[in-house]
């Protein structure tokens, strides 16, 4: 009876006892949940710091300075105010934009333009910067629509890549006997997406994913190190039926087939 009042005593200690940590690792690992936790906010607050005082400053102080000053009370309002200099400056944009929209606007433009073409330096300092700018705010078929895989940079090997659009002009016309859907592609380099490949292939060699611009940029900055949650249909469906196997209920696709032979 002792003997086995010993086993049973016995068997109700764990086989393998867990591991304490020490303080060490613990106020280590504390220390780096607190920079993952601070690091984010003091960056962004620390850029957003810097852009009011230093480039929306400058430009708010150089509006002001080119406003005529009367000596009116309303006068002397705006040169205190802050910010006033920025809201000018973003109603002379709009009010531009607006006009560089209709024949006149874009008769002006056009006439600045070939002024600016005939100055040797300058001309080409306009025309990158044109460039740049077009690109990256104006929404055409240059910005990025999908995130897709393809085999690159040989069979059996895959990279995520961004759907650009389809080929067009003398690009299609030259790949024409790859078939109708030539597909545009930029392969980012990571973990510095800014640099990369510009690739053409057929729509049929290219897997589209799930996952948007934003979440596939973040796989590219951590160097695949953050993924974004996925689950299928299937998953979702394994989950159902492990809860009713917990809940006592019959699966979901046994529950389905009642409902329907019983409608």
């Amino acid at each position: 009876m002792t003997q086995i009042m010993r086993v049973n005593h016995a068997g109700d200690t764990p086989l393998i006892k867990p591991t304490k940590q020490s303080l060490g690792n613990n106020l280590r690992s504390s220390f780096f949940a607190g920079i993952v936790v601070a690091a984010p906010i003091s960056i962004t607050i620390a850029l957003v710091y810097w852009f009011v005082t230093g480039p929306m400053a400058k430009l708010d102080a150089f509006v002001k300075q080119t406003l005529p000053d009367g000596g009116s009370s309303v006068e002397s309002v705006l040169q205190i105010m802050p910010g006033v200099g920025v809201l000018i400056a973003v109603i002379v944009l709009v009010l531009l934009g607006a006009v560089t929209k209709n024949f006149v606007g874009r008769t002006f433009i056009r006439a600045g333009e070939r002024l600016v073409d005939s100055v040797p330096i300058v001309r080409g300092l306009y025309r990158f910067f044109k460039n740049v700018f077009e690109t990256a705010l104006q929404q055409s078929d240059r910005s990025f629509k999908e995130v897709a895989l393809i085999e690159y940079p040989r069979p059996g090997v895959w990279a995520m890549a961004f759907v650009v659009g389809t080929a067009k002009g003398e690009i299609a016309e030259k790949l024409d006997d790859q078939g109708k859907n030539l597909t545009a592609l930029f392969v980012p380099t990571v973990p510095n997406p800014t640099s990369g490949f510009l690739l053409f292939i057929p729509r049929n060699n290219v897997r589209i994913l799930k996952m948007t611009v934003e979440e596939a940029a973040k796989v590219v900055f951590s160097m695949g190190l953050v993924v974004p949650e996925y689950s299928n249909g299937r998953d979702a469906v394994r989950k159902l039926e492990s809860l009713a196997k917990q809940t006592g209920k019959p699966p979901l696709a046994e529950r389905l087939f009642k409902f329907r032979k019983s409608s």
